[in-house]
């Protein structure tokens, strides 16, 4: 094998800062517009001012290009974090509230209903949903020291309840329902009894 001389870069295309975060940034604003569904590279290329074949080199899919700006945190506002009153219902209850408005809003519902399509293609994409909803080791270990605090029974399944809780969120957007200023309580409920 030869060494390559030293100062000389490796063969292929280097990848332009300002290319890539320009095709995330317009990734970004279409997909808001448009959905995941009606996103195509071609206008995502035409937004950024790129050539397309720019976007193939060094991603795979539209469903590659909206993982990556969904991991930048571009396609989703930061999501609330769950307080720590010492009350775990409350807690929680709080929290899925607050994602439930969020989702009840029109523009925030498409988009979530768009990220999911998009997950099913790609399995990144739910990761990141899932973590941009706040089912991360976060809401785990929340509800993990609460159960070692007897907030909890001890045989509550943590992670059925995480899956449980984000599963809510994913189906009230997917179903637009509107949600009552009771439901994330009575969620709470349900599945901590």
């Amino acid at each position: 094998m030869t060494a390559r001389p030293a100062g000389s870069r490796p063969r292929g295309a280097v990848r332009s800062e300002a290319a890539r975060t320009s095709v995330l940034e317009a990734t970004a604003s279409l997909f808001a517009a448009r959905g995941y569904d009606h996103l195509t590279i071609e206008g995502i290329a035409s937004e950024a001012g790129v050539a397309k074949q720019t976007i193939y080199r060094w991603w795979t899919s539209k469903s590659a290009v909206v993982a990556e700006t969904l991991i930048e945190g571009m396609l989703l506002p930061g999501h609330p974090e769950v307080p720590e009153t010492g009350d775990i219902r409350a807690d929680l209850s709080t929290w899925l509230g607050q994602l439930f408005q969020f989702v009840d809003e029109p523009t925030h519902n498409a988009l979530v209903r768009s990220l999911v399509a998009a997950a099913a293609e790609n399995e990144s994409i739910g990761e990141r949903l899932n973590d941009a909803l706040g089912a991360t080791a976060t809401l785990t270990a929340r509800i993990e020291c609460a159960r070692e605090a007897g907030e909890l029974a001890p045989e509550i399944p943590v992670q059925e309840v995480v899956t449980a809780l984000v599963g809510a969120v994913v189906v009230r957007a997917l179903r637009r329902a509107t949600t009552t200023p009771d439901a994330a309580r009575q969620l709470i409920g349900a599945l901590l009894h």
